[in-house]
């Protein structure tokens, strides 16, 4: 996850509460999205990202005993330039430890977790699109379900890893599914940007949705800001209470 300027007085304004579309989105069964026997493979850019993104997809598939495969492409140390309290020689081994509170707050099988660690570097993804994709491709097989960041997500990371998991996926056989974040923060005037026809709306019950808030709060490094060199919080609050919403959206 990477800084974004989120006003809070602009709340009512966001695409994520303010869309007449989000009603009307037809529901997806967890069995329709991800038969029964597929793996599922969560592709996230940053830590935290397979939280924000599926954090109760992944909930759900774990309870029916599905397979899951996590990739992280980067380990996240770059979100806090020129900081001393959170350095990235820090943040290299934080990050990854918040990460595994994370994934045992939402009850996923810690001990039998198929995770690979890409170890490229935030912020420049775009640059090294090609050696994602191969690397990416690397790790899926025919009839995964491949969920990743939406390729037109607005964040230069997302829409690369959202890309190039885009090419793995067909490269390999694989469904590939794409998730938005950051889109729902845009300007309610930029909503028809957003591509309604492909998006599904998976439900979640009151717990599925507790543990994937509760997850979302083991990023500390990311919930508060350093005001002093202009780094304000990674995990907004607006983006903290659209976690507490009873769905995630697909676009399929």
């Amino acid at each position: 996850m990477k800084p974004v300027s989120l006003s809070e007085s602009s709340l009512p304004a966001q695409i994520w509460n303010s869309a007449l579309q989000l009603d009307n989105i037809p529901v997806i069964s967890t069995q329709s999205l991800v038969p029964p026997g597929a793996r599922a493979v969560v592709i996230a850019p940053h830590p935290g990202d397979e939280v924000v993104t599926c954090g109760g997809l992944l909930q759900l598939l774990s309870t029916m005993g599905h397979p899951l495969q996590l990739i992280s492409i980067t380990d996240g140390s770059a979100s806090h330039p020129a900081s001393q309290q959170w350095s990235e020689k820090r943040l290299s081994v934080f990050r990854s430890q918040e990460s595994v509170e994370a994934l045992r707050r939402l009850g996923l099988p810690m001990h039998s977790l198929k995770w690979i660690r890409g170890g490229f570097t935030d912020n420049v993804l775009a640059e090294h699109e090609l050696e994602l994709t191969e690397f990416i491709a690397r790790y899926l097989r025919p009839g995964d379900v491949v969920f990743s960041t939406w390729a037109a997500d607005g964040l230069s990371d997302h829409d690369a890893v959202g890309r190039a998991s885009a090419t793995a996926a067909s490269i390999a056989g694989a469904t590939f599914n794409e998730v938005p974040v950051w889109a729902w923060h845009w300007p309610a005037r930029d909503r028809e940007l957003i591509p309604w026809h492909r998006a599904r709306k998976l439900r979640l019950d009151t717990w599925t949705v507790a543990r994937k808030s509760h997850a979302t709060h083991a990023y500390a490094s990311q919930l508060d800001g350093e005001p002093a060199i202009g780094i304000a919080p990674l995990l907004p609050r607006v983006l903290l209470e659209r976690m507490r919403l009873p769905y995630e959206i697909v676009f399929v």
